[in-house]
């Protein structure tokens, strides 16, 4: 066992990213995605890629891994009484989009991502419904995990720490870990 990973007796089938802001999850995330589609595996699930304007993040989008299917999550022009931070959210635009990606993720593709679990997602009760449902079910699952939400989740799987140190190697072990499960 890594000395960065966590091992959980009997959820290893479900890998969970942590680490600070920029240590690189969602990054390591989006390499992961590539090794394992390139060895042939279908990949579902969600990423939430930031908005940029002007050279700063002005929000997130949320989008569908399979299908391409994008909407607006977050924004600081977004009016809602849902919020984190100076972002509003927009619940059912993030729900139009992430369930049904995970509905599809858990019946048509070998591997589930979530990036991420964190307070924005959070806020729909049913996408903090739909993940707890998932964890508990044989498929593999990988998802980056806001560092608030670990003593939460972070008991139903393996616990990856995203340092500088290792992002690099870290896709490379995060698939012979997720192919261990598949085999």
């Amino acid at each position: 066992m890594a000395s960065d990973t966590r091992w959980v007796p009997g959820m290893d089938n479900k890998l969970f990213l942590t680490g600070p802001p920029g240590s690189g999850k969602s990054t390591t995330m989006l390499r992961f995605i590539e090794l394992l589609r390139g060895r042939g595996y279908t990949v579902g699930g969600i990423s939430t890629p930031e908005i940029r304007r002007g050279g700063q993040r002005v929000g997130f989008h949320v989008l569908d891994l399979s299908t391409g299917a994008m909407a607006v999550m977050s924004g600081v022009d977004i009016v809602s009484i849902a919020r984190v931070g100076r972002y509003g959210v927009d619940v059912p635009g993030f729900e139009s989009v992430a369930l049904p990606a995970l509905d599809h993720a858990e019946e048509g593709c070998a591997v589930m991502c979530i990036d991420e679990i964190g307070r924005m997602e959070l806020l729909s009760a049913a996408f903090r419904r739909r993940v707890e449902e998932l964890i508990q079910r044989p498929k593999p699952m990988i998802a980056v995990l806001h560092r608030g939400y670990v003593d939460q989740y972070g008991g139903l799987g393996r616990i990856y720490q995203v340092t500088p140190e290792n992002r690099e190697r870290l896709p490379q072990l995060l698939v012979f870990d997720i192919e261990r499960g598949l085999g």
